[in-house]
């Protein structure tokens, strides 16, 4: 008989604990002990997007790689010690921006409500306003969410990198309790932001042993991406937007995806199979379909088990 692995073990635990966590969460949480605290939230956010336009993005990156790590607990938010490197400082997360969005709205609910409102919650409402002030949905975000103790920065391997192929993010995301519909709806966050040269440098030199660029890339596409990020890129904010409407949520990442000009290994992935290819398919010809899909799986994931106790400071632990 096969030794039972820790992951066989601790993958029906996390499953339970998520829908323990679900059962728990609901959009009226704050109904009574702090009702203005979603309109002061998204106050913060509109502010902060008038300003820079690039907050969206990072806010709804932000919410996915906290959920991604021990659930959405709010552990991305803690600063390291003197004592131990936090998440924020993990290889994936250094690129990681906009933490001031969330302090300000913390401040401004503690204020009214003190000791209420997690930061994990603050961080899950802020994701959602990121996307509906970038044009796409909007949806009740079931709240009641828990900060985490626990941020270390070596847990951060644990996030699907843009090199994944599509077995390796299936296996992420069904650790998490997510599925390859929810995979699908969920990449298209990528509607949103910029890619560092780094992140898809493995696609645009020395591909494989035959050539040096992903055939899978428009031609012209792929010569300007050699361009902007050299075999030995010096420039380190080179890169490129994540798609052609980049502060905009819309359904372009998925037109993009046919058309040979997505930027990722795993955006590419998606198209590795019929019933992906097909899902990547349904919502480049439908926005309706991509936003429905969208909001379910947000739903799905930013329920994700979380932490034990509401943080004063998003920053540090009580």
């Amino acid at each position: 008989m096969a030794a039972t692995t820790p992951l066989a073990l601790a993958l029906p635990l996390l499953l339970l604990s998520i829908s323990t966590l679900v059962n728990s969460l609901s959009p009226n949480y704050y109904d009574q002990s702090c009702p203005g605290a979603e309109s002061k939230i998204t106050g913060v956010v509109k502010k902060a997007i008038m300003n820079d336009r690039r907050v969206p993005a990072a806010l709804l990156r932000m919410h996915f790689h906290d959920c991604f790590i021990r659930g959405c607990d709010g552990s991305v938010l803690l600063n390291s010690t003197s004592k131990k490197k936090a998440e924020k400082d993990g290889p994936p997360n250094i690129s990681l921006h906009a933490f001031y969005v969330i302090d300000v709205a913390k401040k401004e609910v503690e204020a009214m409500c003190p000791g209420v409102v997690s930061c994990a919650d603050i961080l899950a409402l802020a994701a959602r306003d990121a996307v509906a002030l970038s044009g796409g949905p909007n949806w009740q975000v079931p709240k009641g969410r828990k900060d985490g103790r626990i941020s270390k920065a070596n847990d951060t391997k644990q996030l699907p990198a843009p090199t994944f192929n599509l077995s390796q993010l299936q296996q992420s995301f069904s650790q998490r309790g997510l599925s390859l519909d929810d995979l699908v709806a969920l990449s298209g966050g990528h509607t949103l932001g910029f890619a560092h040269c780094s992140s898809f440098q493995n696609r645009i030199h020395n591909f494989n042993t035959q050539t040096d660029v992903d055939p899978s890339f428009q031609a012209s596409f792929a010569a300007n991406l050699r361009k902007v990020c050299p075999m030995h890129n010096k420039v380190h904010a080179a890169g490129t937007p994540l798609d052609s409407t980049t502060t905009t949520f819309d359904n372009v990442y998925y037109k993009s995806l046919l058309q040979g000009t997505s930027i990722f290994s795993s955006d590419q992935a998606l198209l590795s199979v019929p019933r992906t290819e097909a899902l990547v398919s349904k919502f480049a010809s439908s926005q309706a379909e991509f936003e429905d899909a969208f909001v379910k799986s947000m739903i799905k994931m930013s329920s994700l088990a979380g932490g034990v106790e509401v943080r004063h400071n998003c920053r540090v632990v009580n």
